[in-house]
């Protein structure tokens, strides 16, 4: 029986694999944001019926609103997709307060929907830019940070969980 070169195989697998570790993490994402994710609800059925009046509301002094909160995640969504691009992620030293968290200025239903919307794209964005990539591309520094894109890959899925249960507490505590 003629066996290929074992270097052959090795590079058939290589080529076959190449972006293993990248699916899987579009895959977490993914759960996270929309599908279902061990650990609860996703994004996406937590932000699931919430208007703009609730969006916009206050229940807990000095924290954050869901509105706010799904425009900070947002930009950071930006600011990863953009570092692929190979633009830098500011330094925190020197971001402003308002890029960070960008302010809620029309309040409208209209203006609710399009930043839920805009919020759901923009994930979408991430993860088909993640499934795109190499496996080796995790390994390289991303632009503007110290880390790696396997770092900050993992750090948006821990960045929209973390947020999301700030979502859902904020949710309950309007009901």
């Amino acid at each position: 029986m003629n066996q290929p070169a074992v270097g052959y195989h090795l590079l058939a697998s290589r080529l076959f694999f190449m972006n293993t570790e990248c699916n899987r993490i579009a895959s977490a994402l993914a759960s996270a944001i929309n599908g279902d994710a061990w650990y609860g609800d996703s994004l996406r059925k937590i932000l699931d019926k919430v208007t703009a009046k609730e969006a916009q509301a206050r229940p807990i002094a000095n924290a954050h609103t869901i509105w706010e909160l799904v425009v900070h995640v947002e930009v950071w969504v930006k600011f990863c997709v953009s570092a692929v691009e190979g633009m830098p992620i500011p330094a925190w030293s020197t971001m402003p307060k308002e890029q960070d968290w960008p302010t809620v200025g029309d309040t409208s239903d209209k203006a609710w929907q399009q930043a839920v919307s805009s919020f759901f794209s923009t994930h979408l964005k991430l993860m088909e830019t993640i499934k795109t990539l190499n496996d080796d591309r995790l390994e390289t520094t991303v632009p503007g940070r110290t880390y790696n894109f396997y770092h900050l890959f993992q750090g948006m899925i821990q960045h929209a969980v973390y947020h999301g249960g700030q979502i859902a507490l904020l949710k309950k505590a309007l009901t």
